[in-house]
Formats: structure tokens, sequence, C-alpha cells
């Protein structure tokens, strides 16, 4: 099903065979559904998935709204371990029909079941593995790992930003655009950083090798780590796009490991680029146990404006040494 689900995403054009491929390598070291490792890559929005999810199965996406609040008497309909064989969570039931988000609605088996055993007819709808974990977890105690806590969150991410927020956004963008100095630039994107993570460090790239430059939270200045084959830095180097989840306890992590004093289960690194080149990179964490903010739509466009900070600054200074 992962492979057809993603050859199907190619065909329309949502991902690129090269984005399949990547998605596909991080199913085998993570697990999930394809569709929640390609949001956890930034090629897809939830909302996106949970649309193509719909003309795929050729049956209606359940909607945010119909799947925040259900009654407890609907709820009741399907027992815990029902939910989770069959990996379904009913949302509504009028007359003698019970509407059904399920992760597999292609499982007629699984329909039949839940039909002999309610007494319902049921009515099937589509829904990520992202939005029906976290449905278990609401109304049925299930929880979900820290990984799909991160990605997803606890609330929907707000489409319109607030009139505050794109004022804040704009001084940020003003502040980028007048920075004089290289370390200007690392001060305001680490202060901003704090918006989703409580403790962030820059990594300046050296051939092959990262080393520490600034950090808040964190003790890495001045700390050299080579770029070893499968380490997270590699990962993000080599692919130039962000890593999000647990940082792995493996022999290629060691160096970060200790310099961040564990293996948190929620960590993120960036890439910061200048014209398609990585000069450096971005590392977050809330700590060891704790998940950062569920967006990463701000952090992103903060890395974007560093990095064309960045440029401005070189390109200021062969000017002036001309």
């Amino acid at each position: 099903m992962a492979l057809k689900l993603g050859e199907a995403l190619v065909k329309e054009s949502l991902i690129t065979r090269e984005q399949l491929k990547l998605a596909l390598e991080r199913q085998v070291i993570f697990g999930g559904r394809i569709g929640t490792n390609i949001v956890e890559l930034g090629i897809l929005t939830e909302k996106d998935l949970s649309a193509f999810l719909s003309r795929f199965f050729k049956i209606p996406a359940v909607a945010p709204a119909q799947i925040a609040s259900v009654d407890p008497e609907v709820i009741e309909c399907i027992s815990r371990e029902l939910a989770e064989k069959y990996k379904v969570v009913p949302f509504r039931k009028d007359r003698n029909r019970l509407h059904v988000a399920m992760l597999d609605p292609r499982s007629m088996q699984s329909v039949d079941e839940i039909r002999f055993i309610t007494g319902y007819e049921v009515i099937q709808y589509s829904i990520s593995e992202l939005r029906f974990l976290y449905a278990l977890e609401k109304f049925y105690g299930v929880e979900r790992d820290l990984r799909y806590i991160s990605i997803f969150g606890k609330e929907e991410e707000k489409e319109t930003p607030k009139k505050d927020t794109k004022e804040q956004v704009m001084k940020v963008k003003e502040q980028f655009a007048n920075a004089r100095e290289k370390e200007e630039i690392i001060g305001i994107l680490l202060n901003e950083s704090k918006k989703i993570a409580s403790r962030a460090a820059i990594f300046i790239l050296k051939g092959a090798k990262v080393t520490g430059w600034k950090a808040r939270g964190l003790d890495v200045e001045n700390l050299d780590i080579a770029v070893a084959p499968n380490s997270v830095f590699s990962e993000v180097i080599e692919r130039k796009n962000y890593y999000r989840g647990p940082l792995l306890k493996i022999p290629a992590n060691d160096p970060l490991i200790a310099a961040v004093g564990g293996t948190p289960q929620d960590c993120l690194l960036l890439p910061i680029q200048i014209r398609d080149k990585t000069i450096g990179l971005l590392y977050a964490d809330n700590g060891n146990t704790a998940v950062m903010d569920a967006s990463l739509t701000y952090i992103n466009s903060l890395v974007t404006m560093a990095s064309y900070s960045f440029e401005i600054v070189i390109l200021r200074r062969k000017i002036l040494d001309l």
C-alpha cells in the first residue's frame, strides 16, 4: 500500500520521485505510514495529505472540526480495543448509521466486523495517521509517541496569522535586513528560536567538519565534530533538507549526543544555505524529554531570512573590498 500510495502522490505531482525515495528511507528507520513520513519531511502539510487521501480512497476525508469534539455516546459505540484493532474512530451517528474515520477504509473485512459488532451501518471516511493517533489519544486515552505529538501538535496550527504575529515577523525581517555583521544575524536567529525551543545552537560547516559557533542553553562554542556517514549532520547536509525527530543513539551521533547531554526525543536540525550551498546548521530542542512547538513554519522562515541576510553581509564586504 505504501508504495502504491506514494506512486499516486508522484503521479499527481504532489511529490517528486526523489522525495518519495527519501520518505521511504525514513519509513524504514522510523516506521509509521508513508504519508506521516512525507509530512515530517515537510514535503506536504497534513491538510494536503488528508485531501489527497480522500481522492485516493474515493471517500470523504473526516474534517478537523468533525473529529475535534465527539459526543461520548458516539465514542462508546466502539470500544478502545476495537478502535485500536480496526484503526477506527467513530465521530457521528444518525439513526442506524455510524460515521467512522478509518486508516484503512478499503478493508471491507474490518467494515463488516464493525457492522456486525455495533449493529450500525458503517459510513467510512479517510483520515491521516497523524490525526487518527491524535483522536485515539483524545477519546480513548491511547498515548501517542512523542514523534507524533511534535509534528502534529495538540492543537491545529492557525492558518491565518494574528495581527500581532504579522507585526512581529515584520520587525524580525527588518532586523535581518539591517544586520551588518554575521554575529548580529546569529543573535537574531538564536533569540527568535526561543519561540519553539529552549535550546539552540549554530554550527558552521567547514569541509568534512561542523564547528560550534554560538548557542543558547548549550555549550558548543569551538566544538569540532566530524561529519560521519549516517549521522544526523550527514543526513541534513547531503539532502539539503531539515531533520525533525529523535536524536538516534548511534555511534555516528555520539559527538552531538555528548554536546547536548543526552538523546532528545524531539530535535530539529536545519541547513543554512546561500545559493543552494550549505554553510551552516541550526540545531534546536526542548531538552531530552520535552517536544517542541508543533509548527515549523516560523523557524523555517527565520532560517531563510538569515540565509539572505548572510548573503547581503558577504556581498557588502566584497563591495567594500573592491
